[in-house]
């Protein structure tokens, strides 16, 4: 590392157990984000500033004037510009030794392994089932962690997912039974919310890239912001799920919010 990457990081280099070497571990690592609004916002910004060496940024959606309340990757004079875009313009110039790559194609079932495939983690802050369980599915396949966040009204969650066998994935919390997504646009959300599940999500991508503390692997952590009260679950993997089989116990379920 050169002097500016020393001074850029310094605060990071000295917690105890992260050092250098947990600061290198970031630079050689890639991260996909999956979703760049309310929680994709506040996970890439801090992932990027960081340090972590490649981020791929995945978002299909251009910019409105209603995600700025709480999507505080992109600003108004980006409006009607393609959110992988305006997160790079931000991202640039928050940390210009990050490698971004676009990702501004429909994510599914299809495309998503081989973009799982290229890196050692995904963020997960998409905003309905179909990519979520697409992106359990492939990090599942490819043993990679998957960390996912949801946030709807005052209410969030938090959870990651080791993609090792033993381990639940996101299918053993919510089996595909049909539910209907709730969505921001139909029930609000809080803007700070998002920023808090997001930092959260965050949090734990760089825990386990950097090799430090005790990820969220196996439990659910729960706000309610309203009364600002946190409850952490523990999430057993479900043995007829059909996405991870296991012999870990019991299917668990919880009330499931959107993203922003």
């Amino acid at each position: 590392m050169n002097d500016n990457q020393l001074l850029r990081y310094s605060r990071q280099i000295m917690l105890p157990g992260f050092g250098i070497e947990g600061q290198e571990r970031l630079r050689a690592a890639s991260v996909l984000v999956v979703g760049l609004g309310g929680l994709g916002s506040p996970v890439a910004m801090y992932l990027a500033a960081a340090g972590v060496g490649r981020l791929l940024l995945a978002d299909f959606d251009a910019v409105d004037l209603s995600n700025l309340q709480r999507q505080i990757l992109h600003t108004t004079e980006r409006v009607g510009i393609p959110k992988a875009d305006s997160a790079c313009v931000t991202l640039a110039a928050l940390n210009p030794e990050v490698e971004l790559v676009r990702v501004k194609r429909s994510l599914s079932e299809e495309t998503l392994p081989a973009l799982v495939g290229e890196v050692d983690l995904v963020v997960d802050g998409s905003d309905n089932f179909a990519t979520r369980f697409a992106v359990n599915a492939a990090c599942t396949a490819a043993g990679k962690p998957l960390v996912s966040g949801a946030a709807i009204r005052m209410e969030g969650q938090v959870a990651v997912y080791s993609g090792q066998p033993g381990g639940p994935c996101y299918q053993c919390l919510y089996p595909r039974d049909g539910t209907l997504d709730e969505t921001c646009t139909g029930n609000g959300i809080l803007a700070p919310v998002v920023g808090i599940i997001g930092s959260v999500q965050a949090t734990e991508a760089v825990k386990i890239l950097a090799g430090i503390g005790e990820p969220l692997y196996g439990r659910l952590l729960l706000l309610d912001a309203a009364a600002m009260e946190w409850r952490s679950l523990r999430l057993p993997a479900d043995p007829a799920c059909p996405i991870c089989r296991t012999n870990s116990g019991p299917d668990s379920t919880a009330d499931q919010p959107a993203s922003g």
